[in-house]
């Protein structure tokens, strides 16, 4: 087990240990001083930030040349959370996610379900276009990881619902690890040190498995609403290495057509490849 791989661990189990230090002071009372209830939580927070600091460093010290692959959607889509924009695009460099995007699709103006303060305060996932659509592997790759059995959940795209997001479920998902924030996911070996993850797959919808060699445009899954989502969507991004607690984000470019910013539409072409087979 790498340091980076046991850190990770440390931070979770910190976690753990104060909240169950919380709830044995309200059940049953402590034995020693409540200040060292706050202890696992202040060692936690510490990791964290050093985990960040040193995240940073890398970026300014080792910046990496951007990756080019393909576009892992076909059609009409958005972006959020661009790197376009900034990096670390997602507020964060941890699980690898400092160059990734999140794209929901926008097969026309309005067919995406807008954000509700108040109601409904929770969508079913056929109501967004998104859901259902299949993934494209970016590149010749090798499957490394392959997952889908986690349900999709309702949206949360509420006021109320994304304070439950933010506030409860995204911190429980984080003492989870990688599988409960990225959910259904794929892993991809693209060779030269470099891996392309698609997170928040729909449930049952794999169509490779660990050890499968995938072409470029062959499609691998379809998007879903697993784990540490708002609404169905990809979540993608290029990492150094197979696993997301340890591994660095690395930059991409998209062939054939810009990365697009927060907020804009672009239209992928439909490069599919049948069953990893070369089209004629």
């Amino acid at each position: 087990m790498s340091v980076r791989k046991a850190t990770v661990i440390v931070y979770r189990a910190g976690w753990v240990a104060f909240f169950a230090l919380v709830l044995l002071d309200l059940f049953a009372g402590l034995p020693f001083d409540r200040f060292w209830v706050w202890s696992p939580a202040l060692l936690s927070l510490a990791i964290l930030v050093g985990a960040s600091v040193r995240s940073r460093r890398m970026q300014r010290d080792n910046p990496r040349e951007a990756v080019e692959v393909g576009v892992p959607v076909r059609g009409r889509w958005s972006a959020l959370n661009s790197p376009a924009d900034r990096t670390p695009s997602h507020g964060t460099h941890g699980y690898g996610q400092t160059y990734a995007i999140d794209l929901v699709a926008e097969p026309a103006q309005g067919a995406r379900p807008g954000f509700k303060v108040l109601w409904p305060v929770v969508r079913r996932n056929r109501d967004f276009p998104a859901f259902g659509e299949p993934l494209l592997a970016v590149a010749d790759a090798t499957v490394v990881h392959a997952e889908d059995r986690q349900r999709d959940h309702l949206s949360r795209n509420s006021l109320l619902a994304v304070l439950y997001l933010l506030i409860v479920e995204a911190s429980l998902r984080d003492i989870g690890g990688v599988r409960r924030i990225f959910g259904n996911h794929v892993v991809l070996d693209l060779g030269d040190g470099v891996f392309a993850a698609y997170a928040h797959l729909r449930r049952g919808s794999l169509a490779v498995r660990p050890g499968d060699r995938v072409r470029a445009g062959q499609q691998i899954a379809r998007c879903g609403n697993s784990g540490n989502s708002s609404e169905p969507h990809l979540h993608f991004q290029l990492m150094d290495g197979p696993d997301a607690d340890t591994a660095a984000g690395v930059p991409f470019r998209w062939r054939g057509l810009e990365v697009p910013g927060n907020g804009e539409t672009f239209t992928a072409p439909d490069n599919t490849v049948p069953d990893g087979r070369p089209t004629p």
